[in-house]
């Protein structure tokens, strides 16, 4: 049987749009990404890092995507996002996840491929979709008092993510184009570099699925463009994570007495939600893709 999430690449690389992978680590963003999904039946990845996993739990995170897949009948993908570890990445994958991001990206080229070699060989048992990263895309998920500095040496050289796709058979590819984890706190935007992104997707043509780290603060015309020029898939977690912290420490200074989250947090649910919601429709411009 075709891997669903695949044919959902397939089917966005063919009409020009992109799905999105939205991270989350409590219920609560959960639910305002699914919200968000349902309203727009769109299509969606759910992420979760090594950390956020070991946070929620990669049980608990597998059934309660299962239970949204149930109850909404939407197509939702549950990924591992930027897995390091292979005995991490094993367990992901007997806990139920529909997909794994190998990140070696930190490692000379040649170890990154053996390193992405061993973990496909212990995902491709499961039909586990595979995305494999060139190019260390630097930063973490949260507000930055100053971004990191991308320079030409950090960006993807397109021989290697040719190299590694070849060596490798991984059915996704992150590369940096000028993307960082994280967000400025200045509020400069962080611009792609456009002309890399032409000469990877060049070097690959659609032998792999491109994907974009780093797409909280990046700006939409940037977004256009990448989606235009072959990306497929942008990962979002920052937006998500700041609309959540902000919408509460708002709900609980508006209500210093409340102690009852049930009322308290629906605020956060959709503030969460209505990031989720602009992401999808810049994605994928609001259409029924289901």
């Amino acid at each position: 049987m075709p891997n669903k999430l695949k044919q959902y690449f397939q089917k966005a690389r063919k009409e020009g749009w992109t799905i999105g992978q939205f991270n989350f680590s409590t219920l609560e963003i959960l639910k305002g990404i699914i919200q968000a999904a349902e309203e727009l039946q769109s299509p969606v990845i759910l992420g979760t890092s090594e950390g956020e996993s070991k946070f929620f739990g990669l049980e608990e995170a597998v059934a309660i995507v299962n239970v949204y897949k149930r109850k909404t009948k939407l197509p939702l993908f549950l990924n591992l996002d930027h897995g390091k570890s292979l005995d991490y990445i094993k367990k992901a994958a007997d806990a139920g996840y529909d997909a794994i991001h190998i990140d070696g990206s930190s490692l000379p080229l040649r170890e990154n491929i053996e390193l992405t070699k061993k973990a496909i060989q212990i995902c491709r048992k499961k039909d586990i979709f595979i995305e494999g990263e060139v190019g260390f895309i630097k930063g973490v998920s949260r507000m930055l008092n100053e971004a990191p500095k991308i320079t030409e040496a950090d960006l993807t050289l397109p021989d290697d993510a040719l190299k590694l796709v070849k060596e490798t058979g991984v059915d996704s590819l992150a590369v940096n184009i000028g993307t960082f984890h994280g967000i400025d706190a200045s509020g400069q935007d962080t611009h792609i570099n456009i002309l890399r992104l032409k000469e990877i997707k060049e070097k690959l043509g659609d032998k792999v699925f491109l994907v974009l780290h780093g797409g909280s603060g990046t700006p939409k015309e940037d977004i256009i463009k990448a989606i235009k020029l072959g990306i497929v898939k942008i990962n979002i977690n920052t937006d998500l994570r700041l609309a959540y912290s902000n919408a509460l420490r708002k709900s609980l200074l508006e209500k210093p007495k409340e102690t009852t989250p049930y009322k308290y947090m629906p605020e956060v649910i959709i503030a969460v939600q209505k990031v989720a919601k602009e992401k999808i429709k810049l994605f994928t411009q609001a259409k029924r893709i289901c």
